[in-house]
C-alpha cells in the first residue's frame, strides 16, 4: 500500500512534457516536495525526477528543456561567488527566473532584468554573498556551451565577456540575455 502511494507522488518527465497547461510556475510547483542533494555532475532528467532529490543545475537544466519545448525562451545563467555556484533558469516571459531554492515557496519565481548583471545581483542577494561572474550557456547531452560572461572587476564595475555563438543545432530563435 505504502509502495502504491509513493508510486502515486512520482512524476515523470512525459507527465510534465504533456501537461497542456505548463508554465513556468507550474513547473515549479512539480519539485516542492524534492530534497536538495549536490552532484557533481548533471543528472538525467529520468534519475532526477525518480531520486525526487538534486541541485539547481538538475532544476535548471530540465526546465530549460521543458520550457524551450513548450515555446518559452529559457536562458541557463550560472552565478558564481566566494566558494559557490548557483545555476537558475531565466525566462523571457515572465520576466524572472526559476530557482530550485524556491521550489518550496508560494513565490517559486523571482524577478528581473534580462541582464546577466541584474541576475547575478538577484541570485548573489538571496545568498547574502557578492557575486564575482555570471555566464549565459547552453547545455546539450552532457555539454555546456558558453554564451556570454560579464564578470565583477570590484565594487560598481564590471567586465563583459562575450562569444554570442550558438551551441551547436541551437541556432533557431538563438536570442542571448543582455550583458549591458
Amino acid at each position: 500500500m505504502a509502495a502504491q502511494l509513493l508510486a502515486l507522488d512520482r512524476v515523470s518527465l512525459d507527465d510534465i512534457r504533456n501537461d497542456p497547461k505548463l508554465t513556468p510556475q507550474k513547473f515549479a510547483r512539480y519539485f516542492a516536495d524534492f530534497d536538495y542533494e549536490y552532484r557533481d555532475q548533471i543528472q538525467p532528467p529520468d534519475e532526477f525526477l525518480a531520486a525526487r532529490k538534486g541541485d539547481c543545475d538538475d532544476y535548471a537544466t530540465l526546465a530549460f528543456a521543458v520550457l524551450a519545448e513548450k515555446g518559452f525562451h529559457p536562458h541557463l545563467v550560472i552565478v558564481r561567488m566566494p566558494g559557490m555556484n548557483h545555476v537558475v533558469c531565466y525566462v523571457d516571459e515572465i520576466k524572472g527566473f526559476l530557482d530550485y531554492n524556491l521550489r518550496t515557496y508560494s513565490r517559486r519565481t523571482s524577478s528581473c532584468k534580462p541582464q546577466l548583471r541584474a541576475i547575478a545581483e538577484e541570485v548573489a542577494d538571496t545568498f547574502s554573498a557578492n557575486w564575482t561572474s555570471a555566464s549565459e550557456f547552453s547545455y546539450a547531452e552532457g555539454v555546456k556551451y558558453l554564451i556570454s560572461t560579464v564578470t565583477k572587476a570590484h565594487r560598481g564595475s564590471s567586465m563583459k565577456i562575450e562569444s554570442k555563438a550558438p551551441p551547436p543545432g541551437q541556432t533557431a530563435g538563438f536570442n542571448p540575455l543582455l550583458t549591458d
